[in-house]
């Protein structure tokens, strides 16, 4: 039989069929819900073979913090093929016809997605260009230095939906400043309180929120729940904070619970001020994990639109067997005020797989690293470590809501 790729035109109980299927995951209907309420149907793209789905990949679109603003990204999700039908080449066609949308819409210079197995998607041009902390706090162990003003933060227990707005608004004017972090809207907002198809709500109490206030105005917030498994612990969800005393207060009370052994937090930013200030720093055994994927999709607009740290003008050679768009001489010129990209026909000061543009785009890893890795090759003596600091960024990258 023909397979066939195209616009998915159904309805979201003969897709969930096919995920039910392609990811073998016990989720509930609560968390289908959750998944429906931001699944854009016209951005499915199907694979069909007699009448049958057999393979699919989706899209959301999101509005992400990269150097210098935000940028229109094409979140990538829900990609899946039947075990019946795999090694048949249906997934390289499906991310094929997914990025040439993507591309010929013209909105989105950048895809990006998380990796259920991340082997996978390099070879579509994905580079991994995020990480966090999963950690384990025990309750011995939960001491913070001092941190000044932190006794003039109020803690306060609050309603999860009434603050829903509240801290929304605080979360994404806090998003402006890390790269990786995606705006809520709406739907995101609910999405982010809501049981998913990304949390894990196994014995485990409902959603709770604790505000941060100084002075009567909002200064952070965190959500978590608290589980009985193996051990009662607090599992931390989120935690924003304006400034270092209610990020510290914050996390003061989320070390500190009644009956529960220890904390845990599966994504905290592996730059995040609780691992400086925590008194012993082996206590929290932190497990790095890959975060977010990035795949240019344009690389002249992916290149042009973010921001640098100082002034580079270097020419980039791209290579990239997947889009050929890509692939070729780039020159870009810019710094901190803005910068432009443009195809050139001169010789080359760098050379790089698109796979690895993506991963330092945010600014994580270093360029130079890569280069140390023999994943860049520099034709110009000094061009890789000008270039290198150009994309550096203050903070790591981060992305705080799985999709």
């Amino acid at each position: 039989m023909t397979i066939e790729i195209g616009r998915f035109a159904g309805e979201w109980a003969e897709l969930l069929e096919l995920l039910d299927m392609a990811f073998s995951a016990p989720w509930t209907d609560e968390q289908y819900e959750s998944e429906r309420r931001v699944w854009e149907r016209e951005r499915s793209v199907v694979a069909s073979e007699d009448g049958q789905l057999v393979g699919h990949t989706g899209t959301f679109s999101h509005l992400m913090t990269v150097p210098g603003g935000q940028l229109p990204v094409a979140g990538v999700t829900m990609v899946g093929v039947r075990a019946t039908h795999r090694r048949r080449g249906i997934l390289r066609d499906l991310m094929r016809r997914q990025l040439t949308d993507i591309h010929e819409a013209g909105r989105e210079p950048l895809a990006a997605l998380t990796a259920s197995e991340p082997v996978i998607y390099p070879r579509f041009g994905y580079g991994l260009a995020s990480d966090h902390q999963e950690i384990v706090v025990p309750k011995a162990s939960r001491t913070l230095r001092p941190v000044a003003g932190i006794d003039d933060v109020r803690i306060r227990y609050v309603d999860v939906r009434e603050h829903l707005a509240r801290c929304a608004e605080l979360r994404n004017r806090l998003a402006l400043e890390r790269p990786g972090v995606c705006r809520h809207d709406e739907r995101w907002q609910e999405y982010a309180i809501s049981a998913t198809v990304t949390s894990n709500i196994g014995s485990a109490s409902k959603l709770r929120c604790v505000v941060a206030e100084r002075d009567g105005e909002l200064t952070g917030f965190a959500y978590y729940r608290t589980k009985r498994a193996e051990k009662a612990y607090v599992d931390v969800q989120r935690v924003h904070a304006e400034d270092i005393a209610s990020h510290a207060a914050l996390w003061r009370y989320l070390l500190e619970p009644d009956l529960l052994s220890e904390t845990r937090c599966e994504m905290l930013p592996s730059d995040d001020p609780l691992l400086d200030l925590l008194l012993d720093p082996r206590a929290p055994g932190p497990i790095t994990r890959d975060g977010l994927w990035i795949r240019p999709v344009d690389v002249r607009r992916a290149l042009a639109e973010r921001t640098y740290a100082r002034d580079l003008d270097v020419v980039l050679e791209v290579v990239d067997d997947f889009l050929p768009w890509n692939a070729g001489r780039w020159h870009l010129t810019g710094g901190p005020d803005g910068a432009s990209c443009e195809p050139v026909a001169r010789d080359a000061d760098l050379t790089l797989d698109v796979r690895d543009l993506g991963a330092v785009y945010l600014g994580r890893p270093s360029l130079a690293r890569l280069g140390r890795a023999g994943l860049v090759t520099e034709h110009t003596p000094g061009a890789l470590a000008a270039t290198a600091e150009a994309f550096s960024t203050s903070r790591l990258p981060f992305l705080d809501t799985g999709f």
